[in-house]
């Protein structure tokens, strides 16, 4: 192999390394927002209710209902919450300040409706009676 050849090996392999540690930088936050709601609430996601300062995600499996709410921004700890309720039943509620997440809120709801809410700071969503 004459040393032209070694370079072109050289530069290939260069680029193949540079190109690999710009996506490994991307990736873990892309990756880490799906499994952090992913990870949590068994299911598949049913609905996603945005407002100004986060999401909510809601995932149903079986009977089960779930919901995580997520903020936009990163950032310090701040008020966070995230309720189900199942229709005749006292919603479940998952309030705090937290830094990435509130919940998962798991309830079951068999075949009725479910009112979700989410809040992050002072900005929320409320979904009304869905899954019905």
């Amino acid at each position: 192999m004459d040393s032209g050849a070694i370079r072109r090996w050289f530069a290939l392999g260069a680029a193949a390394l540079a190109a690999s540690g710009a996506l490994a930088l991307v990736a873990p936050a892309e990756a880490e927002a799906e499994a952090a709601t992913a990870a949590n609430c068994a299911g598949r996601e049913v609905r996603t209710l945005s407002f100004a300062t986060g999401t909510v995600h809601v995932y149903r499996q079986g009977g089960y209902v779930c919901a995580i709410t997520l903020p936009k921004t990163s950032g310090g700890r701040r008020m966070m919450s995230v309720s189900v309720q199942a229709r005749g039943n006292r919603p479940v509620v998952d309030k705090g300040k937290y830094s990435y997440r509130a919940g998962p809120v798991t309830v079951h709801a068999g075949h009725r409706c479910v009112w979700v809410k989410g809040a992050v700071d002072r900005s929320s969503v409320s979904s009304g009676w869905i899954l019905c």
